[in-house]
């Protein structure tokens, strides 16, 4: 039997909780005692409680949450009751919690850190920490699919792309990438299709970070492409590399601190037909001569530096940069000027969004979630510091790294790199060995770059006092036994130590957003005004069907901010990161619990990343017992664009599966499928439950957290949306944590790291550029984890179905759903189309932007059918909010019925003009044929409560054929 990849849990329609107060359901919210704790967190997390729940219950025909639970999940696969428990998972009060974690963090040494690679201590300015980072407003927003509810973060997300093609000097930016080495995975790949495939090998310079190498040679397996890794400038007189190159991939400055002039590289790169593809780093472009100066077709890096902590590893948002040629082919999203129905300037996604749901197995990139809210916060900094701030940063960093190597070379040690911007590669030959160096530096509490036996690194930061640089100085003299010195010893340097040739000559940042909010009291009212212009689970529920936007709760969150955790690098020695470790390990353990497998790993950083991470788990497995033939991958029509993307990033071949007209799989289809491909099959990916949001009645399934999982139900391997079912913040797009859960025969092939120590067995390449993803957010889900318990995950999953079957026993009779199981019941969500009114002019869209009048975020739209909307309540929402949604929905529906009915026109009507911002309603005349005052408060709560979106509707064709991508310049906004 071939293996199978039974189980993705995407946007796991559970997520979970425990003990709250006395909620009448004395099976799901038991007494507590006069000595347990007051600050429970089921008790903040749960929506409804008791009395609520038992109104719901009794509405839907149950007297009880177990008979409601029988008659929804499938009994042929929950799990015996109490699996996942509080004697599992025992359950910690929000303030036993922040104790825990309290001691945690102490348990991470405070080391100074020089060891650089791609990671930074970022300098992260207070008004940013507190009224971004911390801000849920910032942090709870959903990706900005509907942009006429999110115009605040779209004007940050082009200021972000902005600040990356300014000093980059490219032509386009997207709107952000998981991390430097999948992003420069991204980059290969672009390269090898731009020659149609024809050519498959890609130049990687031998002086590229080791964890983009890992990556790369991962990637590079599964799309079948030749990775050379040499110096790259002599590997291209190989005539018979040239005739076969792609693109090559260079390092400005490279790993060791050396910058090189490339444009050379970049002729001859281009004379065989391939593409240049360059890692760098922005703080040094403000002293460098830009990449796009010198003939590079794709720039990308890291972007933390600019004001993100270090976090252990992220999560950190990429910067990915293309040429003009190249706009249409590059990944991830792209944030693009065009204009509303009035006329007036607006933001949008454009181009990409969401290729996967469109290409599906054609695409070459499964990328979905981005790192919005860590864009936001480096867009920000750029924005607070402007040009004028991060060149006197730059010159700071870079004169620390003169003034240091002045120093040391007089104490007698040789600097290997003439050239740099912050980094130095130090030969330690005069202290004996590198050994002597770093035991001098750990007792200083200091890390440097391990390199080899001979030689020590030393990267600067933004971070470094004159105190710190003394400190370290002082380290390579006492190695040596050389006087100490002191900050009088020490002279500012004359000129730089970038070669002439390469330093920076032309203008960046000169948009006015980047030179106007440098005072905290600008920069603070220009934050809020972005913020008031997006809704977000500070207003109201965003009920998007398979992106389960639930509580981000703020006991969650507190401890990543913390500088025992953020402030930790990804590559410090283990011995000094015990508490990171203990988090990581029992966040594993915990998931696996619940899940039912043997082992996780947290390195995949989105959930696509995590889809990618199991199937090439699956593949190496298959390769270990000689079946490396084994490359066919069934997957449901129903699932999410991403699956089969990712299969063929595996390297796999997608059959799909037919699903039913009540979205239930095909199970004779797939068995006619796993027959005829039996000799060759590799696994089968099912999304459970379906992307159609019900339960299905069959084997290889899985459902919710306590109910049952997907060990049980067959599965071999399972990848899981931290920032869906385990309540990581959305964060506007990202970030995202997708780790993989195994079974046991499975273990030996999870992800490895360069700069971890190797695992036993055949782990694969890294997927990720840190060896915990994104680690410091893996915080706020064990955080969540550990504040429910296992039986407030269970309580959560319960509350869960019982809000979607809710709400749709309220809608239905007034729209009709689509899906539910052979009982009535839907999952954690709900599908309701719209295709009736199409006869009359009204589409999904309509009915969508209507919504916005009554301030809430239009559900997950047009898919995954063209004429539905997916709603999804989550657990986190009380009874009242669900009423007032359902109200909304109701009232449109009305609304629709006088279109339908002729008394209002098919081209003028209060949905087809929806939305109705403020700008709209109070100026000019009106000539709609309905009053104002019914456009903007149809349902009394409103004229309380009321959330403005700040544009008409956008046109979309508009703006895909004027495509605009940065901020408007001086001259743009003279003239408007």
């Amino acid at each position: 039997m071939a293996l199978a990849l039974r189980y993705a849990l995407r946007a796991a329609p559970s997520s979970l909780a425990i003990a709250r107060r006395s909620r009448g359901l004395a099976s799901i919210h038991p007494q507590t005692s006069l000595f347990s704790p007051l600050d429970v967190f089921p008790e903040r997390h749960i929506g409804p409680d008791d009395e609520e729940a038992s109104l719901m219950l009794s509405k839907l025909g149950f007297k009880s949450m177990e008979a409601f639970i029988e008659a929804t999940v499938p009994p042929k696969i929950r799990i015996a009751p109490n699996t996942v428990d509080n004697n599992s998972i025992p359950v910690l009060s929000e303030s036993e919690l922040h104790a825990r974690a309290k001691q945690l963090g102490a348990e991470n040494q405070s080391f100074k850190s020089y060891i650089g690679m791609g990671y930074h201590t970022a300098v992260v300015p207070p008004v940013i920490l507190r009224n971004v980072m911390e801000n849920p407003a910032w942090y709870t927003p959903y990706t900005p699919y509907q942009p006429e509810v999110a115009q605040g973060r779209l004007e940050s997300l082009v200021n972000y792309q902005t600040m990356v093609t300014s000093l980059t000097s490219m032509d386009i930016a997207n709107a952000s990438l998981l991390d430097e080495a999948t992003a420069a995975a991204e980059g290969m790949v672009m390269a090898f299709f731009s020659t149609s495939q024809k050519k498959r090998s890609f130049l990687v310079d031998s002086a590229v970070l080791p964890q983009t190498l890992a990556v790369l040679r991962l990637r590079a397996k599964g799309f079948g492409i030749n990775l050379v890794v040499r110096n790259a400038v002599a590997a291209l007189e190989d005539q018979d590399l040239r005739a076969d190159l792609c693109g090559a991939l260079v390092q400005y400055p490279d790993i060791n601190g050396s910058i090189t002039d490339y444009s050379a590289l970049a002729d001859s790169v281009h004379a065989a037909g391939g593409l240049v593809v360059v890692a760098t780093d922005l703080l040094a472009l403000a002293m460098l001569k830009p990449p796009g100066e010198w003939g590079a077709d794709i720039v990308l890096g890291n972007s933390a530096r600019f004001g993100v902590p270090a976090g252990y590893g992220g999560p950190h948002a990429a910067f990915f940069a293309v040429t003009d040629k190249l706009k249409r082919k590059m990944p991830g999203r792209l944030i693009g000027r065009s204009r509303d129905s009035t006329g007036q300037p607006a933001y949008r996604l454009s181009l990409q969004t969401r290729e996967q749901h469109i290409r599906r197995e054609k695409a070459t990139s499964n990328i979905c979630t981005s790192q919005a809210l860590l864009a936001n916060m480096a867009a920000m900094y750029a924005v607070y510091h402007g040009a004028a701030g991060i060149r006197r940063i730059a010159l700071k960093v870079h004169g620390y790294t003169q003034v240091f190597k002045s120093a040391i070379e007089s104490i007698g040690y040789n600097v290997e790199n003439p050239s740099f911007f912050d980094t130095l590669t130090i030969d330690t030959s005069i202290a004996s060995g590198a050994n002597a160096v770093h035991t001098t530096a750990t007792a200083a509490n200091i890390n440097l770059r391990r390199i080899d036996d001979k030689r020590v690194g030393v990267t600067f930061d933004e971070s470094i006092t004159p105190t710190d640089l003394v400190k370290l100085i002082n380290v390579f003299a006492s190695a040596v036994s050389a006087p100490s010195m002191s900050l009088s010893d020490l002279e500012a340097p004359k000129g730089n130590a970038i070669p002439s040739l390469l330093q920076r000559t032309s203008q960046y940042l000169p948009h006015p957003v980047f030179n106007k909010h440098h005072s905290e009291t600008e920069m603070l009212r220009y934050i809020n005004y972005l913020a008031s212009k997006d809704i977000s689970l500070i207003h109201s529920m965003i009920p998007l069907g398979s992106c389960t936007m639930k509580l981000n709760s703020t006991s969650s969150m507190i401890p990543i901010t913390w500088p025992e955790f953020s402030a930790v690098h990804p590559f410090a020695p283990f011995e000094q990161t015990k508490g990171y470790r203990t988090v990581i390990k029992e966040l594993e353990e915990d998931l696996c619990k619940i899940t039912g497998f043997h082992s996780a790993t947290l390195q995949p950083n989105s959930g696509a990343a995590g889809e990618y991470a199991g199937l090439c788990v699956i593949r190496a497995y298959h390769e270990s017992r000689g079946e490396a033939h084994r490359n066919i991958c069934l997957i449901p029509l129903s699932a999410h664009g991403t699956n089969p993307a990712s299969a063929v990033m595996a390297g796999l071949k997608v059959v799909s599966v037919k699903v039913h007209p009540d979205g239930n799989l095909d199970l004779v289809d797939l068995k006619t499928k796993a027959e005829l491909h039996k000799d060759n099959l590799a696994a089968f990916m099912i999304t459970y439950p379906s992307t159609f949001g019900v339960f299905e009645s069959g084997a290889n399934l899985n459902a919710q957290v306590g109910l049952t999982n997907p060990a049980i139900c067959g599965g071999d391997v399972c990848h899981l949306n931290l920032h869906k079912t385990f309540a990581i913040p959305h964060g506007g797009g990202g970030p995202g944590l997708g780790p993989i859960c195994v079974a046991e025969h499975l273990a030996p092939f999870l992800p490895s790291h360069p700069m971890v120590a190797a695992k036993e067995g055949q782990a694969i390449d890294a997927v990720a550029a840190a060896p915990f993803g994104s680690a410091s957010i893996a915080l706020i889900s064990w955080a969540y984890v550990k504040m429910l318990g296992g039986k407030g995950l269970n309580d959560s999953s319960k509350l869960a179905l019982l809000n979607a079957n809710y709400m749709a026993s309220r809608l239905q009779g007034h729209y009709s759903l689509r899906y539910k199981n052979e009982n009535g019941r839907v999952a954690h969500e709900l599908l309701i189309d719209l295709a009736e009114f199409s006869k009359y002019g009204l589409k999904v869209t309509d009915f969508a932007k209507r919504l916005q009048d009554y301030g809430f975020h239009p559900p997950t739209c047009s898919w995954p059918i063209a004429t539905c909307m997916l709603i999804e309540p989550t657990e986190s929402e009380t009874l009242e909010e669900l009423d007032r949604f359902c109200d909304a929905m109701i009232q449109i529906r009305k609304e629709a019925e006088d279109v339908i009915t002729g008394k209002q026109p098919k081209d003028n009507n209060i949905l087809v003009n929806a939305p109705h911002p403020m700008s709209v309603v109070a100026t000019g005349e009106w000539d709609r044929p309905y009053s104002r005052e019914t456009a903007v408060y149809p349902l009394p709560f409103l004229k309380e409560k009321k959330f403005w979106p700040t544009v008409s509707r956008i046109d979309d064709a508009y703006g895909d054929l004027n495509l605009i991508c940065d901020c408007p310049s001086v001259e743009e906004l003279s003239s408007s």
